[in-house]
């Protein structure tokens, strides 16, 4: 009962700061340059974590000027945790997330760059847009594995969209997340997988208990000439490699 009852409260007060969240976007935004933008957003996310339940522990720095993160993907979470250090990264996101309430128009308001999966030639749309971002001296942000996992092992990375960074020789950061409990060195609370709609995800978030966000950012990878298949490998294994060594 207590716990359903502090489940209760972390949703009304996530409802209301996703309420902020979308009049800052609404209101302040057009009036407002990058930089302050990218403090908003890590604010928010910062905040959103916090009353979620949620702690954040981080380890390493963002490479400087433009760059590609690449992540693994357990939840909707993991773009909070990722803005909460590196605000200014624009997130590849399938197209499906438009259709989410409230939180499409954040997404949209962070730079996100959707892809359509069903569309077979949109992943070149999308490496040529990352392509000009990044030469831009932007920050973009992909999840190779394409879908969540359970958090215990990682999938195969899909080595497309790392294109776009070997053509502009833009390093390429991996990091490595992972979420834990009062209870388990991986949460089950986060889980994001199969069948698992929003709401679900949301009401078992918030039932967590202890729950922390792991951000390790490794150190970047030089993509000039790099084989995109070797790259997606070297940095699997990267990530593969620190998340074996903690909690």
């Amino acid at each position: 009962m207590i716990r359903s009852a502090r489940a209760a409260g972390r949703l009304l007060r996530c409802v209301a700061h996703g309420l902020h969240g979308l009049g800052i976007v609404l209101l302040r935004f057009p009036h407002l340059d990058a930089p302050a933008r990218h403090a908003c957003i890590q604010w928010w996310s910062t905040k959103m974590l916090r009353v979620l339940g949620i702690a954040l522990q981080v380890e390493g720095v963002p490479a400087t000027g433009g760059s590609l993160l690449v992540a693994n993907h357990i939840s909707w979470l993991d773009i909070m945790a990722v803005h909460a250090m590196c605000p200014q990264a624009r997130f590849v996101s399938k197209a499906d997330v438009k259709a989410w309430p409230l939180l499409s128009r954040l997404v949209d308001a962070a730079g996100t760059l959707y892809l359509e999966r069903e569309r077979k030639r949109d992943a070149l749309r999308v490496v040529h847009t990352m392509a000009q971002a990044l030469k831009d001296g932007e920050m973009v942000a992909v999840f190779p594995e394409g879908t969540t996992s359970d958090g215990r092992a990682l999938l195969p990375f899909h080595a497309n969209l790392l294109q776009a960074a070997i053509a502009t020789c833009t390093p390429v950061q991996p990091v490595a997340l992972r979420f834990s409990d009062s209870t388990q060195g991986v949460s089950r609370a986060v889980e994001f997988i199969g069948d698992t709609t929003l709401l679900q995800s949301l009401w078992r978030v918030a039932c967590g208990d202890g729950v922390t966000a792991w951000v390790a950012l490794l150190p970047a990878r030089d993509s000039t000439l790099a084989d995109r298949r070797a790259l997606a490998q070297t940095l699997r294994a990267d990530i593969e490699a620190r998340l074996t060594r903690r909690v």
